[in-house]
């Protein structure tokens, strides 16, 4: 059953703890990530059958298998596909940076904006299949001007990938798509092997290997972010509907067993509704056994003495999804100052932004929120400046330039600029 904590009461501790994996995997990935380097496409099939239990042949999805997956997916989900890869594209076609050029007295500075070559997009498959990840990873891509957009997703035992991540895919236009998962993946991605390319940018949510192998291979390529277990607050008063607030919850707890689904609100007696309700929703859900985890372990409700206070916890927590279920909701989001994404007022559950209503759901969870953003059109770019100046425009500031160089103590930065002037 889901804890009522008393904001104030109860141990700061309690309130703000966030969930934590004891499992020590840095050796495993570390190991999974050199043996793809020594032995490359030769280790992933050994993977895939050691892990996912496919026998492979080859690692690239054939074009007659998309072809095939599309066929198979039932038209009214295709026509749902097409309409929330829509919405995303007109959300983040907002994004699109434009450089900039400033020209005065012979000076020219200015920045370009230019996309990766190559990014990979790493797509989980294990206890769920997650078309709307495809979406949300390669249409910002696609919108960014990225060259090549790769794929990677693990195998089902019979060798074959679930037709609705492959429709998804050629929905959102990735070029290229193969039968890989895990740290492997990452590995695979991060350094090269004969079949997959190795990409600039990886991005996508996954397991604890995964992220953990995001984080060893950061530096060689650039990654999204670290994620964490998915995360949801939502912050209420008593007019709320506990059913509502209960499947809200749920919405993330049947995620995993290490999902964090926390409730704010000012209101005892809504407390007490939303855990009951709780009770009876649980058992009914086809993911039930992660669901009363999660609760179990990791669910909370928070009663707090007013809204206010509810505003100061989520801050302070910094959620990955955070639900303002209140009649007005604006005056309340100038006041948010660390969330992934705010979905306001009552008729705005999680799962919509999950699906369908365009704002990205590849969020910073753990608390990161604090200093990260969603994924983006910026995740896959990247800045340029540029300098130009003529004689004249460098006779002007070279004895500045000379000075400032001196004053670190590098005398040859210093000669480099008053050379071409002293010379003349």
């Amino acid at each position: 059953m889901i804890k009522i904590l008393k904001y104030g009461q109860a141990a700061e501790e309690a309130i703000f703890a966030q969930p934590e994996t004891a499992m020590n995997i840095e050796n495993i990935v570390a190991d999974i990530i050199y043996d793809v380097r020594k032995r490359g496409d030769e280790a992933l099939f050994d993977y895939c059958k050691r892990f996912d239990k496919a026998e492979l042949t080859t690692l690239a999805v054939s074009q007659e298998e998309i072809d095939a997956a599309v066929a198979a997916v039932a038209p009214k989900f295709l026509t749902i596909l097409e309409k929330a890869a829509e919405n995303i594209r007109t959300f983040h076609s907002q994004q699109k940076r434009q450089g900039f050029k400033i020209e005065k007295d012979g000076k020219i500075v200015g920045q370009k904006i230019i996309p990766v070559d190559r990014a990979g997009l790493y797509v989980p498959g294990g206890t769920a299949a997650y078309p709307s990840t495809v979406l949300m990873d390669a249409i910002p891509a696609k919108i960014a001007g990225v060259g090549e957009v790769v794929m990677v997703t693990p195998p089902r035992a019979d060798g074959t990938v679930n037709p609705v991540i492959l429709a998804a895919a050629k929905v959102a236009g990735v070029d290229k798509i193969f039968k890989v998962g895990g740290a492997q993946a990452i590995a695979a991605l991060t350094y090269g092997t004969a079949s997959i390319p190795k990409v600039d940018k990886i991005v996508g949510p996954g397991n604890a290997f995964v992220a953990e192998a995001k984080k060893q291979v950061f530096g060689k390529v650039s990654i999204d972010m670290i994620a964490g277990p998915s995360e949801i607050m939502i912050v209420c008063d008593g007019k709320t509907n506990p059913r509502y607030a209960a499947a809200d919850l749920l919405s993330q707890a049947e995620h995993d067993k290490m999902a964090s689904a926390v409730l704010v609100t000012d209101s005892e007696e809504l407390a007490y509704a939303v855990q009951a309700e709780l009770e009876r929703q649980i058992p009914a859900l086809l993911r039930s056994e992660i669901a009363r985890a999660s609760i179990d372990n990791n669910g909370k409700i928070i009663v707090v003495d007013d809204l206010e206070t509810a505003i100061e916890v989520a801050n302070a927590i910094a959620p990955e999804h955070l639900e303002l279920c209140l009649d007005d909701p604006m005056p309340y989001l100038d006041k948010i100052r660390h969330a992934g994404s705010v979905f306001l007022g009552r008729n705005c559950p999680e799962a919509l932004g999950d699906y369908f209503a365009g704002p990205n759901h590849t969020l910073p969870t753990s608390g990161t929120a604090k200093f990260s953003s969603p994924l983006s059109v910026d995740d896959f770019i990247k800045k340029t400046q540029f300098i130009y100046y003529t004689r004249d425009a460098l006779a002007e500031v070279a004895e500045n330039v000379a000075y400032f160089a001196e004053a670190e103590g590098l005398t040859a930065h210093a000669k480099s600029a008053v050379i071409r002037i002293q010379e003349a």
